[in-house]
């Protein structure tokens, strides 16, 4: 049976009016709560809206441009502040359906492509809320949306328990990297480590330079993990043929070199190539790169530093700075060491990608 989300749905606007609730949080594009980094001093909090645990709130603006309706259930907070200008919902009855069924279909891909063609005649591309609450979706009898979210949680539990491991594991290789500073006695330039290569992009006019042969990172890949296991974009053979000595092989170290990510390290898991924005350092000693660029992602951002408007670390710059280092002796036991603790952290991001596989099969079969 299929029902429309207003007949699922009750809007709520209730507002801070005592001020009494201080937490102001937002949505974001991929469908999750984010912390806001607006300064409030002097704001009138009075005027937001508290959303409760298990409330849904969504942005509709500009979504035909994005392609996708940045949507969320409340999980971390009892309460919270959002701008006014966002609709906040809850559903009517748990009887007829589940919260967590319901956010589940707001993750489908589909129910994104047909939200943005819905959005293609408002203003600006935004869609407005009646549209929005026309928009139908089945509603299987209660225990059938029960064994649903109850797969649906396996999975993603198992992909929580991953990112603690892994967390973990980065803690106590990094405190391994900090025990032995105190023997990082030398100081040595990064080119000394290996060689370090800055990225190119193809052409994007020839499309035949661009398919599923080569990933090719870019910052947004990095995604604060120590090792990047998937890219948004690939090359063909071709296009990255076209780039002479771009290719880099896996564990390597990419670090960001222009704008806000300026600094960020990742390690790469395969074989790829990267665009402008990285410099790559391909080395015998990743592990203790990884950590020595995160111990120096201030000073590194200051060499990109000067009348431009954005941070652009150069090759040249990147490349000479210097870095403390042990003795060759030590730095092979430290790295050692080291290796062991990532290859374990690379195993579990590899398994939580298999696991958002899974995920996402079980969100997108929702209709079926």
């Amino acid at each position: 049976m299929y029902k429309t989300i207003e007949e699922l749905v009750t809007r709520v606007d209730e507002r801070n009016s005592d001020g009494t609730v201080s937490e102001l949080i937002g949505v974001s594009i991929d469908k999750c709560f984010i912390k806001s980094v607006a300064n409030t001093n002097g704001t009138d909090l009075s005027k937001y809206k508290i959303i409760r645990k298990n409330d849904f709130a969504v942005s509709l603006m500009q979504v035909s441009r994005d392609g996708k309706i940045p949507v969320a259930r409340l999980e971390e907070y009892e309460e919270a502040i959002m701008s006014p200008a966002y609709p906040i919902f809850r559903v009517k009855d748990k009887n007829i359906i589940l919260p967590e069924y319901l956010e589940m279909w707001f993750k489908r891909p589909e129910f994104d492509r047909e939200a943005a063609f819905i959005a293609v005649g408002g203003v600006r591309g935004s869609m407005p809320w009646e549209e929005f609450a026309k928009m139908k979706l089945p509603v299987p009898s209660i225990e059938k949306q029960q064994k649903i979210v109850n797969a649906y949680k396996i999975v993603t539990d198992r992909i929580a328990l991953k990112q603690r491991i892994n967390d973990n594991l980065e803690a106590q290789a990094n405190a391994i990297f900090s025990s032995s500073a105190p023997d990082f006695t030398d100081l040595q330039p990064i080119h000394n480590f290996g060689t370090v290569i800055t990225g190119k992009t193809p052409p994007t006019s020839v499309a035949e330079y661009y398919g599923n042969d080569i990933p090719f990172i870019k910052t947004p890949d990095m995604h604060g993990n120590v090792y990047i296991t998937s890219s948004e974009c690939s090359l063909s053979k071709a296009g990255a043929d076209s780039q002479k000595n771009k290719y880099i092989p896996e564990n390597t170290v990419v670090v960001a070199c222009i704008g806000a990510n300026a600094g960020e390290v990742a390690l790469t898991s395969y074989i790829a190539q990267t665009n402008q924005q990285i410099n790559a350092i391909i080395s015998k000693y990743p592990c203790f790169l990884y950590f020595s660029i995160k111990a120096h992602t201030v000073e590194l951002r200051t060499l990109g530093e000067g009348s431009s408007t954005m941070i652009n670390i150069n090759k040249t710059s990147f490349e000479n700075y210097e870095i403390p280092t042990p003795s060759d002796n030590t730095l092979q036991q430290l790295e050692h060491k080291l290796n062991i603790i990532f290859s374990a952290i690379l195993h579990n991001l590899q398994e939580i990608d298999r696991l958002n596989e899974t995920k996402d099969l079980l969100v997108t079969q929702l209709s079926r």
